[in-house]
């Protein structure tokens, strides 16, 4: 639970936060002026500072924990790491689930004057109007094919008469119907 404090108590809280952030400010100071010491520094020097192997001549099994103190200067860390990652073979072998692993950016594999229909917005749309355009030109060249008819010396056959031509007698013997145009649904109830 929360209570109110009264004034002094309140005080006395606002003085030990300031006096914790000086100390972190002055730890921050401090750290930062070691690395900026460190960075004058050569490599070689750094290790024999901090009584570290070189990065580069790590076997499998050493400890490479003293390079994650927060004194190294990064590059150090990162050469170790490196080392580390390439000896052990669980973190050296890639299973091939890497997601974006492939490089597609491979200049080897690129068709020159590769030319595409698409557009951007409309898709294929061009390409696919081009294809109508020459399939209707396509249809117009096309010419109905004539079918010739051989007489035959048959005077004796009788022509044969179209539904058109003819004729009923009786126009109440046949009922067309017109075909319904929507469906109905009958219920018994």
């Amino acid at each position: 639970m929360t209570e109110a404090r009264d004034f002094w108590s309140r005080r006395k809280a606002a003085v030990q936060a300031e006096a914790d952030a000086e100390l972190l400010f002055a730890e921050e100071q401090a750290v930062s002026a070691q690395k900026a010491e460190l960075e004058e520094k050569t490599d070689a020097e750094i290790l024999a500072e901090f009584n570290l192997p070189d990065p580069d001549h790590l076997q499998a099994g050493d400890d490479v924990s003293g390079f994650m103190a927060k004194a190294v200067p990064d590059r150090l860390r990162r050469r170790a790491l490196r080392r580390l990652w390439r000896l052990n073979p669980v973190l050296a072998n890639v299973d091939g689930l890497v997601d974006y692993g492939e490089d597609y950016t491979d200049a080897a594999c690129v068709i020159e004057n590769l030319q595409t229909a698409y557009q951007v917005g409309k898709g294929m749309l061009a390409h696919v109007e081009a294809l109508a355009a020459e399939a209707e030109a396509d249809e117009s060249k096309a010419e109905e094919p004539q079918i010739e008819l051989e007489e035959t010396d048959t005077p004796d056959a009788e022509p044969v008469l179209m539904a058109a031509e003819i004729e009923l007698d009786e126009p109440d013997e046949v009922e067309l119907t017109p075909a319904p145009r929507r469906m109905k649904f009958e219920f018994e109830g």
